[in-house]
């Protein structure tokens, strides 16, 4: 094991103010800026690149699966809105609303989308009227606003980027296994790209999303413990088909109502992937999403050769994928060190007089110090092992966080402990929203996070009323 660098004293030690910690980290390590509008946020290109990692792995599965992607208009007509009565009551809250146009004022106040259930189902009723106008399998990737009072970059915001699917299917059983499937790929794209284990399952009855017949989420466990909502795929039933007048003519000529879903994921992802593997010199990135996979930090650039050999490794590493970055700035290779260990570069070169003459190269991981030296001869096979190699360390490490805050709670007082600290407590359910709601009130905002689909109750009885518990529930603090 490799020796970590010294602490970096312009971030607040995690341990010390972990909430301090991360906007330290967000704001030096340059992902953002505050805007001049408050609880929005500029996206630096350091984070919109993580962004577009993410992008290109889901616009893959997601053909894969069988969509496309749409793009929508960004405004609902109040009037539209209102249509759907759950989907309402749950998000004008947060709605940001027009009501002037042109310096007139509107007769049908606009509302900056959400999320855009209403759009699409509006767009469906336009573009089906048979069985063999469906499936209809679309996406997009869109910005939603919803009017938070409190805000944190990346996890909460006014604003913020995102994909949402939205589908309709013939048949329930289809419908139901495109929410199943879609919540598998955003759990792989954990395992493949984010190096962040999920646990995963279906949303309580309160917990779920407003409107939906049931919600599946994805959640990821944060260094302080908190857990922190990732995506959810939702089945919509036929609610808001009804609700929007979408019907088609079925196999059997008669009028039928199509079942609906809908899936996301967020610009939260970020802040999942700072809080999951960053400590305290900043990032530590996983190699499959980071902007920047190696970097080269010449030693002594000055003297003859050094150069020319670290642009021909460049060259190399670039034609093999491999995102590369040449540090050849007039900072000192200390100065860049920290540097690129704050933005979080998973692996650094180091080339160096000695290192030439050798015909070596030292490479040090970010995740934990661990350094070696290699033939310059073998990097195409080297930096690619270490890479894949650093990636897996760090879902391990991950994994290995998780397990261990995963705890049984038989009783009120287990239960409150175990969130204290921090982690995930396993509950038997009653399945009464009553005790789901006590819970919270005496863990002091702990909540059902998921509920463990196939999973058997540990104990017989409900810890809050005393009744035989049907369900297993991860209860947590959450952001």
């Amino acid at each position: 094991m490799g020796k970590q660098a010294n602490k970096n004293d312009a971030i607040t030690s995690r341990d010390e103010n972990f909430a301090q910690w991360y906007t330290d980290v967000c704001k030096k390590a340059e992902m953002m800026d505050y805007s001049s509008v408050k609880g929005f946020i500029d996206y630096l290109p350091y984070s919109y690149a993580i962004w577009e990692e993410i992008q290109a792995y889901l616009n893959k599965r997601f053909k894969e699966n069988g969509s496309s992607n749409v793009y929508l208009p960004m405004i609902i007509p109040s009037s539209l809105f209102n249509k759907e009565k759950d989907h309402i009551e749950g998000f004008a809250p947060e709605t940001l609303v027009a009501t002037i146009g042109g310096g007139e004022k509107l007769a049908d106040p606009l509302i900056i989308r959400p999320t855009s259930e209403v759009l699409f189902s509006d767009m469906y009723k336009r573009l089906v009227s048979s069985y063999r106008d469906l499936p209809k399998i679309y996406n997009q990737w869109c910005s939603v606003v919803r009017w938070e009072k409190t805000t944190r970059p990346f996890l909460r915001g006014a604003e913020f980027l995102w994909q949402e699917g939205h589908c309709l299917f013939e048949t329930e059983e289809e419908a139901w296994n495109n929410a199943k499937n879609m919540l598998k790929v955003y759990d792989d794209l954990g395992k493949d790209l984010l190096a962040i284990p999920f646990v995963k399952g279906i949303k309580t009855d309160h917990e779920k999303f407003a409107g939906a017949v049931a919600t599946y989420t994805i959640e990821a466990l944060m260094h302080d413990g908190k857990a922190l909502q990732s995506g959810t795929t939702h089945y919509l039933g036929q609610g808001f088909a009804n609700a929007f007048g979408i019907h088609f003519l079925g196999r059997n000529n008669k009028l039928e109502t199509p079942h609906q879903t809908s899936w996301g994921v967020s610009t939260r992802l970020i802040g999942a992937i700072i809080m999951v593997h960053g400590d305290d010199n900043g990032l530590v990135l996983p190699p499959r999403v980071a902007p920047i996979q190696v970097v080269i930090v010449p030693i002594r650039q000055d003297a003859e050769g050094i150069l020319d050999k670290c642009r021909d490794i460049q060259t190399t590493l670039e034609k093999m994928g491999i995102r590369t970055k040449l540090d050849d700035s007039d900072h000192t290779p200390g100065w860049k060190f920290a540097e690129w260990e704050m933005k979080g570069v998973p692996l650094r070169l180091e080339l160096g007089p000695r290192d030439l003459a050798s015909g070596t190269i030292c490479l040090t991981k970010r995740v934990n110090g661990e350094k070696k030296v290699a033939s310059i001869e073998e990097i195409e096979k080297v930096i690619p092992s270490l890479l894949d190699e650093i990636h897996n360390d760090m879902y391990q490490k991950a994994l290995a966080f998780l397990n261990a805050h995963i705890k049984e709670a038989h009783d009120i007082e287990e239960l409150k402990a175990i969130l204290n600290e921090g982690g995930y407590a396993k509950v038997n359910w009653c399945g009464d929203e009553e005790c789901e709601l006590k819970i919270k009130e005496l863990t002091s905002g702990g909540t059902a996070r998921c509920i463990l689909e196939g999973e058997d109750p540990f104990a017989p009885t409900c810890p809050v009323c005393g009744k035989k518990a049907r369900k297993v529930v991860y209860f947590a603090k959450a952001y």
